[in-house]
């Protein structure tokens, strides 16, 4: 029973995988950078599905990678959000 939370947050990161697949397809500057952020996000939860396994029964620990990789991933979405924001050549829109 110990190793299903860290299955469920595993199989969270594998929709953001083909998402950064799917994204990073056109081969664009603005296309790579968001296929790039989908695969960190997929990599943070991979990370922190591993992280919450070797943590066992420790809850200590449990919950500060849960806190890191909820802090992560939230920042990686910030990223996502703004990259999305701007214009293809770079430039923020108004």
């Amino acid at each position: 029973m110990n190793a299903l939370a860290p299955l469920i947050i595993a199989a969270t990161g594998i929709p953001a995988l083909c998402f950064a697949a799917w994204s990073g397809r056109p081969g664009t500057a603005h296309a790579r950078g968001l296929g790039l952020r989908w695969a960190l996000i997929a990599l943070c939860l991979f990370v922190g599905a591993i992280g919450v396994y070797l943590a066992g029964d420790n809850r200590n620990i449990a919950y500060g990678v849960v806190i890191a990789l909820v802090i992560a991933v939230n920042a990686l979405g910030i990223s996502l959000v703004v990259h999305l924001r701007r214009e293809r050549n770079g430039v923020p829109r108004k």
